[in-house]
């Protein structure tokens, strides 16, 4: 790796940014081994997953610190759309509409995010009693629900007081972590029992601090290895903050898994190098010390400055469940104008492709589930977010929108085959319930069961909301 990685972001990192595909999110895969049953354990979770920073708007209120991302977006170039998350969806004040869009979908779960400036405007300190307030009344409106709430911790909006002393290349803001996850579950763990500690701690390092596109940012390689290790101490020392705080919580969290594949196929022997290595800084980097309880060759140099004695027993913890974050695969190439030799490849020519232009292939998610129920002993997991976008527009959404269903119904097909297989998991989160700004490509991409008009707020549920809902209530995942 270095701090010339071209052509990612957010959800496009696979494949590069910007390209339109028109043909929509259908999948036009070989059809892999048929199902023994299409029907999923009643006890199976169907949610949608939400960010804070995403959705809820209300930037100053009741005490609110700034963050990262408030930083970032207040640079309008850094925006694909020039707009920011000053409304979003509102949902500081309508996070009660949202809880019941949820449960008219059928739902029974919802995966929220708690804003860390809220709870600590500084990043460190006495808590905010106002932020915490919120929180419990967001909890508490979910259970009323008959929502099973979830809770993200560290979902990229970082104080940016803490951003000023370092960030996550500074090893303190490990330490500031766990205080604040210890202040959440002292207030809120009466109530609120499940919780995803990082969100993407791979995406966050690899956008926000090598390439720059996400914030906070920074371009600069020298940072992957630091930021990787200080972010996974950061987990360790979080989800010990919560046992101890609260026994008895049920504590995971979730990575972006994607598989790594030579770009040009199998044939391209000189790109299978380059797809191996990124595999282990992008999933090995984050899975082995979680799970195995140290980092794959291709990171040890790289974090080995960082290290000091106890990290990794602080690290390896061990996790009630392992969240997958899924949308595609990406494709690796020698590059040797690269000084690290590796480089962002293309997809296959042929592949069907989503808005970003990355791969469409539900093969892969059963691929990084099969890797976990194999490599890993096979620990329970959830798949916290998967979905997709319509193509890309400043309009309005596509609320007759099978491509999402079809798009939905390919990738469940995998995750009942993985379990089938012997897989544990325990539940489905799309991403996301409402069109939200979605990071650096603003208001243009759209991933919602639900649209929403910028103007007024009303939100109109799409024909995947309908479908969805039909699916959570029974179970039984139907045919095309």
């Amino acid at each position: 790796m270095s701090d010339k990685i071209s052509g990612l972001t957010r959800r496009g990192l696979a494949a590069g940014a910007g390209a339109l595909a028109l043909q929509g999110c259908v999948a036009r895969e070989a059809p892999p081994r048929p199902l023994a049953s299409r029907q999923f354990p009643p006890d199976f979770l169907w949610g949608v997953a939400t960010a804070a920073y995403q959705t809820e708007g209300a930037l100053e209120a009741d005490g609110r610190g700034a963050s990262i991302w408030d930083v970032f977006a207040a640079n309008p170039s850094n925006i694909h759309d020039r707009s920011n998350a000053a409304t979003a969806c509102d949902s500081y004040r309508r996070y009660g509409e949202d809880a019941a869009l949820a449960r008219a979908g059928g739902l029974n779960a919802f995966r929220f995010s708690i804003a860390w400036p809220r709870v600590q405007p500084l990043g460190a300190g006495p808590a905010n009693v106002l932020g915490l307030d919120h929180y419990a009344r967001v909890v508490d409106g979910m259970l009323e629900a008959g929502l099973t709430p979830f809770a993200t911790l560290y979902h990229w909006d970082l104080p940016q007081t803490l951003q000023a002393a370092g960030g996550w290349a500074n090893r303190d803001t490990a330490a500031r972590f766990a205080d604040y996850a210890d202040i959440v579950a002292r207030r809120l763990g009466d109530r609120l029992a499940r919780y995803v500690v990082l969100n993407e701690a791979a995406v966050h390092t690899v956008l926000g601090h090598v390439t720059g596109l996400h914030a906070p940012g920074l371009r600069d390689g020298d940072l992957l290895g630091p930021v990787t290790h200080h972010l996974n101490l950061a987990q360790g020392r979080a989800i010990a903050a919560l046992r101890a705080a609260r026994p008895g919580l049920v504590v995971g969290t979730t990575l972006a898994l994607m598989p790594s594949r030579p770009a040009g196929g199998a044939l391209a022997l000189w790109n299978r190098l380059p797809a191996a290595g990124f595999d282990e800084l992008w999933n090995g980097a984050y899975l082995d010390p979680l799970l195995h309880g140290t980092y794959p060759e291709q990171a040890q140099s790289l974090v080995a400055a960082s290290v000091r004695d106890g990290d990794m027993a602080a690290i390896h913890q061990g996790v009630d469940f392992i969240g997958v974050n899924y949308y595609a695969p990406t494709y690796m190439r020698l590059d040797l104008n690269n000084p690290s030799f590796v480089n962002i490849g293309a997809p296959p020519r042929d592949a069907p492709k989503d808005a970003f232009g990355r791969h469409i292939d539900p093969s892969g998610l059963g691929e990084m589930l099969a890797r976990l129920r194999t490599r890993y002993a096979n620990p329970n997991v959830l798949i916290t977010e998967n979905g997709c976008s319509d193509p890309f527009s400043d309009g309005p959404a596509l609320i007759e929108d099978e491509f999402r269903i079809a798009y939905v119904r390919a990738h469940l097909e995998a995750v009942k085959r993985e379990m089938e297989a012997g897989a544990r998991i325990g539940g489905y989160f799309h991403w996301t319930l409402i069109d939200n700004w979605e990071w650096a490509e603003g208001y243009r991409s759209k991933f919602g069961l639900v649209a929403m008009d910028r103007a007024t707020g009303v939100r109109t549920p799409k024909r995947s909301h309908q479908w969805f809902a039909a699916l959570a209530r029974s179970g039984l995942l139907d045919e095309s």
